[in-house]
Order: structure tokens, then C-alpha cells, then sequence
């Protein structure tokens, strides 16, 4: 339902233990297997008691992770999986956004269970502060209608997450349809 990146409590000791606990393993655990893995490995973690756990992996990037973290990228990203296809990523020195991203998913009522579709959308348009990225919508004759249970997502930047949150929230009031709903607390507990 929405995204911070990056997460603020994550320090230069946690994100050690993140690296020498879980990700170092991992790589490690695929080259004793001899796999031949080009590709993401995504590490769901979660921090308790600021010791970092994994909860998922997973061999592509996730909704909505992929759109607060993307944007992030400086650099090309065509050109960072053709580098990956080669074998030459190690060459490449990845950007990264110094600012804040947020994302939040606007869904259709009655998500993630039974939902309607054909929803007429406005306000699209209106929205200049944030990237719009469509998931479950389709174009008709008369305009975007709602066309599965995660609508759009929006991701927006700011000096820190809090500003970036305050845009994305000012950009999902623009939109509308009918039956629209997004969390209004994403980032309470950071």
C-alpha cells in the first residue's frame, strides 16, 4: 500500500549486520550451489529489536518497493541490466537519489479482496508533483478507468521522508474514482 526509501532508521551498524548477516550469505549460498543467477535477489527484512530478519526473497523487485526505489536510480536502468546481461555490472558506479522517495497505492474499494472494475478516473492530469505509475488501469473512449485492485501508485521526493509523504498524500486527493482508498499512515511508525 506505499513505500519509504530510504528508511530512516536504517544506520551504518544495521545496515552492516543486513550486509554480513543475510546479504554476504546469500551471495555466497548461490555460488556454493553453483547457480548461474543473473538477475534481483529482493531481501524482505524486518528489524526487531534492531537485529535485521529476512521475511521473503525474492527473484524480482516488489509492488510497491519498485516504484520508491527506481526512481532513486541515477543512472539509466536500461543501461544497468544490459551491463548485468554482459557481465559488467561491477563496472558500472550506481547514483543514487540523495533525496527521500515515497510511494502510496491508491486502490480500489473492497481491495485485496472483491473489487469492482470500469471506475472512471479523473484528476490524473492535475497531479505535477509526482510520477503516476498506472498498475490496474485501462484506457477506454471516454478516458483511464480503474482495471484491477491496485489502481496507481505515486512517488514523490522530498528533502526527507516526511516532505515526500506530504506530496505523495497531496497528489492522491487529486485523483478520484469511485470506491478509491490508500492508507493514510504509511511511514507512522518510522
Amino acid at each position: 500500500m506505499g513505500a519509504v526509501s530510504p528508511v530512516p532508521f536504517v544506520d551504518e551498524v544495521l545496515m552492516r549486520k543486513v550486509e554480513e548477516r543475510i546479504i554476504i550469505p546469500t551471495i555466497e549460498g548461490i555460488q556454493e550451489q553453483k547457480l548461474e543467477y543473473t538477475g534481483f535477489v529482493f531481501i524482505g527484512l524486518i528489524r526487531v529489536n534492531n537485529e535485521p530478519y529476512v521475511i521473503e526473497y525474492n527473484c524480482r523487485m516488489g509492488d510497491p518497493e519498485t516504484e520508491v526505489v527506481l526512481p532513486r536510480l541515477k543512472n539509466d536502468f536500461v543501461e544497468l541490466l544490459w551491463a548485468l546481461a554482459k557481465g559488467k555490472l561491477a563496472a558500472i558506479d550506481i547514483a543514487i537519489e540523495e533525496r527521500s522517495a515515497t510511494t502510496i497505492m491508491l486502490v480500489s474499494g473492497g481491495y485485496p479482496e472483491s473489487y469492482e472494475k470500469g471506475k472512471t478516473i479523473s484528476g490524473i492530469s492535475s497531479v505535477k508533483e509526482s510520477i503516476v505509475f498506472h498498475a490496474g488501469t485501462k484506457e477506454t473512449e471516454n478516458g483511464a478507468v480503474t482495471n484491477g485492485g491496485r489502481v496507481i501508485a505515486l512517488t514523490s521526493f522530498g528533502a526527507d521522508f516526511k516532505e515526500a509523504l506530504a506530496i505523495s498524500s497531496k497528489s492522491a486527493e487529486k485523483i478520484g474514482f469511485e470506491g478509491k482508498y490508500y492508507r493514510k499512515d504509511i511511514g507512522f511508525d518510522l
